[in-house]
């Protein structure tokens, strides 16, 4: 999955961040507690085509954000996290930067 899509792409329920199972090849939404199919490299982001997620598959998530304990954990690899470099947190009294002149 394409980590600029996956910067973009919403749960269309609560509108909350989505994750990438590699395992499974589906978004995760755990605000929603649900997964949406990835089809032929298509996001299919419809409620109606969701999988509920187990309390199992929320635990072992949430297990997977845990840090520096969880090291070697194959979780952490099933469930990437895209990295979002830009939202740094910006240092006091700093203007934020402008954009490119068309």
């Amino acid at each position: 999955m394409d980590t600029k899509l996956l910067e973009l792409l919403v749960c269309p329920v609560t509108k909350g961040p989505l994750r990438f199972n590699q395992t499974r090849d589906e978004l995760i939404s755990r605000s929603a507690r649900l997964a949406y199919p990835i089809r032929d490299g298509i996001p299919i982001l419809l409620e109606q085509e969701a999988r509920p997620l187990t309390d199992a598959e929320l635990e072992a998530m949430h297990a997977s954000v845990t840090p520096a304990s969880s090291a070697g954990d194959p979780i952490q690899s099933t469930f990437a996290t895209p990295a979002f470099p830009e939202n740094k947190p910006m240092a006091s009294g700093a203007e934020p930067p402008s954009a490119p002149a068309p």
